[in-house]
């Protein structure tokens, strides 16, 4: 990798002014004061204590500043990792808080070792391999576990449970003992809250007349107005001494270094959580990324993505965090209010230190209720139900593998509904290309284009077979592409050449390639020869390395209409729904 790939501060720092640092650090200011609220409470859903929130959000974004390449992204605590966190440390049978606390730090050190190891490597296609209707299924299916499991809180019982139908039933068992107040305090909070998402921003911009993207910064940061007002309420009207659960101290400091556990039963334990954990990650840190960079025209970089986000995790680790990505609301936050490098990312780490050394002791008498109301919003907003019917109209193999996700997910868990859905998503991948499109093709009169003839009147030959593949070849379809053409030469004694139109091919692997040679042999013997057209150029490098153009019985046409003039002379003409030879085709395209 170029050194810019790996330190792109090397890049954006040259070009760094006195105006990019009053942009950054305005932009800073807003993040700051979204990101305490925000932290507390996904510490909270990561089932750590409120300080570690804080902890993981000030080395990760200063590290994410030297190795990130995003310029609006910013680096801390999330929802669904924090949920998959909880998920992933709640298995370890663990029985003290400082037992748990180090736990996390192992996985994210794991997870930022995962990433980092990834990025050297780049091994950033591998985040391909999660669709994007899996990845919207486990979000909607983690969106509602992590509400969900919120609502206790909301409440002020004590309620547990294994799954999400589970943790629900627990729910209704307890709710006769819901405290009043504290119910008060948190549906206070969650009607604001969504009051704020629905119509602040236009009474912000209508009703006072200021600019659109201050009402936006604004609306965003209604958590702030709510923690700051139900902390008011609590410390005014004492109620945390009548029953409503407080955040409670918060020590003040630093976060210092802290020596991992090397306790290798504990890495093990850990592995594949962590590897779930870097790559659902990764996916919504670079979605968020990518999104944002388009709006500037700007570009990041997936290696490099994976290089900053391992770096941040690994410092999480190191100074007693958690794992860490890219949040999508600070983010856009983030970009709205002018953030033009990482460095605002680093300016918020200090104002977010600066609040842990001088800020913390006002956030005592913060309920629960509000940071629990806070957790419901924002994870509410990434339920998308449209999912469904999108993918049953346009494909119901997608429509399968996001109803797999969701439903695993919430009856078995976050990791084992998310690998379901890869998993699932792969054998249907292998499964629709094991029997690609292939469609015999004849020429459109009076061009040289060559169009499938269930669909276009074509010109074609009796003495000429030409089937267009419309996938590339491979183990899984190989053998489906030899009794295809030789079934299809059987049907017709009249048949002297075969053209196998080779545009949409990308590839031809091992398997394909021995296929190809049996059935060159077996047209061969059959008097038929094989001729291939417009091969891509990695495509032929590839076959020019083996003898296979040398057993080749007819020869690699540079196009498809040269192919025709030398082979055929037309002598009938197909109408749409009609197939020449007499030869049926599936999936007419």
């Amino acid at each position: 990798m170029k050194l810019k790939e790996v330190f792109p501060v090397l890049v954006w720092g040259r070009q760094y002014r006195p105006a990019t640092f009053s942009q950054d650090l305005v932009a800073a200011v807003f993040v700051t004061v979204m990101l305490i609220p925000q932290s507390l409470a996904y510490a909270m859903l990561a089932g750590v204590p409120p300080k570690v929130g804080l902890f993981a959000s000030i080395a990760p974004l200063l590290l994410y500043a030297v190795f990130g390449s995003s310029r609006s992204l910013s680096v801390g605590p999330v929802a669904v990792v924090s949920l998959m966190t909880a998920a992933a440390l709640g298995g370890l049978g663990l029985s003290t808080e400082a037992e748990y606390v180090m736990a996390a730090s192992v996985l994210a050190l794991l997870s930022g070792l995962f990433l980092l190891g990834m990025g050297l490597l780049r091994l950033g296609f591998l985040a391909n391999f999660l669709s994007h209707p899996v990845v919207s299924g486990f979000i909607t299916a983690s969106g509602l576990i992590i509400a969900a499991s919120q609502v206790k809180h909301l409440m002020g019982i004590e309620a547990s449970g294994h799954g999400f139908l589970e943790g629900l039933g627990a729910l209704i068992a307890k709710a006769p003992q819901a405290s009043p107040r504290t119910l008060a305090v948190g549906l206070s909070v969650l009607l604001f809250l969504f009051w704020a998402r629905a119509g602040l921003n236009g009474l912000l911009v209508k009703g006072l007349g200021l600019p659109t993207g201050v009402a936006g910064v604004i609306t965003k940061a209604a958590p702030v107005f709510a923690v700051v007002l139900s902390t008011l309420a609590v410390w005014g009207f004492g109620l945390d001494q009548r029953g409503v659960a407080v955040v409670g101290q918060v020590p003040a400091g630093l976060p210092g270094f802290q020596r991992p556990s090397f306790d290798l039963e504990l890495w093990l334990s850990l592995a594949g959580a962590a590897a779930l954990i870097s790559i659902i990650g990764f996916v919504e840190s670079v979605s968020v990324g990518q999104t944002l960079a388009a709006k500037r025209r700007e570009s990041i970089n997936s290696d490099s993505e994976l290089i900053g986000l391992g770096a941040a995790n690994i410092g999480s680790a190191l100074t007693g965090g958690f794992p860490v990505t890219g949040g999508f609301s600070r983010s856009v936050v983030n970009f709205d209010a002018g953030a033009q490098t990482p460095a605002a990312g680093a300016l918020t780490a200090i104002g977010i230190a600066l609040a842990t050394l001088f800020l913390t002791p006002l956030l005592f008498f913060l309920p629960k209720a509000t940071l629990a109301a806070t957790i419901i919003v924002a994870v509410l907003a990434l339920v998308d139900f449209s999912i469904f019917r999108r993918t049953w109209v346009y494909a119901k193999a997608d429509f399968f593998a996001v109803l797999t996700t969701v439903l695993a997910t919430l009856a078995l868990g976050v990791e084992i509904g998310v690998s379901l859905g890869v998993g699932l998503s792969v054998v249907l991948h292998l499964y629709k290309t094991a029997k690609p499109h292939v469609a015999e093709v004849g020429l459109v009169p009076g061009t040289e284009h060559f169009r499938n003839v269930l669909r276009h009147s074509v010109e074609t030959s009796d003495r000429l077979l030409t089937l267009r593949i419309d996938e590339s070849l491979y183990f899984a379809n190989a053998r489906h592409l030899e009794a295809l053409i030789l079934e299809r030469v059987a049907a017709c004694a009249d048949i002297e050449h075969v053209v196998l139109l080779c545009s949409a091919i990308n590839a031809i692997d091992s398997s394909a390639l021995e296929s190809l040679e049996s059935i060159n042999q077996r047209l061969r013997d059959s008097g038929v020869t094989l001729h291939l057209s417009e091969v891509k150029g990695p495509v032929m490098d590839r076959l020019r390395r083996v003898d296979f153009l040398d057993h080749l019985s007819g020869q690699v046409h540079l196009n498809q209409f040269q192919a025709f003039q030398r082979l055929g002379s037309p002598s009938s003409a197909s109408t749409d729904g009609e197939m020449s030879h007499g030869v049926t085709a599936s999936h007419p395209k």
